[in-house]
């Protein structure tokens, strides 16, 4: 099972809509699952998406089998392309540096306010809340997908479904096809 927290519903459209996702609650989240996958929307921020993560990880039975991935859209330098995705190998958190995935050296700068300047690489508001509830998760993932160059005042919800809607297929078949190698090779 493929268990998704996500910070924005218009970030989850693109999910609903290919899965065909049939809503419920978790707890006072918003929840969609299929046979395959379930995904609870946090809202935006670090506090937000620790409680919704905790909620999935305490209303599932998660496995070591299970995969745990936070996506959603990002702020990042020009570096990047609008509607790039990136796996997030490490974060940083108020001056703190956290490491999620050796093998990927892509850093990013979680915020508690957007950022309308440049002076970060990429930054993101939920994934340390992720992060910090699924510390005890071996399977677990952050892709973040350009949305900006530091302009969120730019973004809009149809532009947000549209990235996420280009990108869904990548992230979850390599996901799925990492973790069923992997667990090949044990």
């Amino acid at each position: 099972m493929v268990y998704l927290v996500i910070a924005l519903k218009s970030e989850a459209q693109a999910f609903v809509e290919k899965y065909k996702l049939i809503k419920t609650k978790c707890g006072s989240f918003t929840l969609f699952y299929n046979e395959n996958i379930v995904l609870i929307i946090s809202g935006m921020g670090v506090q937000n998406a620790k409680n919704a993560t905790i909620c999935l990880l305490e209303s599932f039975n998660i496995g070591d089998s299970d995969i745990l991935v936070n996506i959603g859209i990002c702020g990042a330098s020009k570096n990047y392309r609008i509607g790039e995705i990136v796996q997030i190998g490490s974060l940083w958190y108020k001056d703190k540096f956290y490491t999620i995935d050796a093998t990927s050296p892509n850093e990013l700068t979680c915020v508690d306010e957007e950022i309308t300047k440049s002076g970060y690489e990429m930054v993101d508001m939920e994934s340390f809340g992720f992060f910090e509830a699924t510390k005890l998760v071996q399977n677990r993932h952050i892709y973040k997908v350009v949305s900006d160059h530091f302009e969120p005042q730019n973004i809009t919800k149809d532009a947000v479904k549209k990235l996420l809607s280009a990108v869904i297929d990548e992230v979850l078949k390599k996901r799925l096809k990492n973790e069923k190698s992997s667990c090949n090779r044990c």
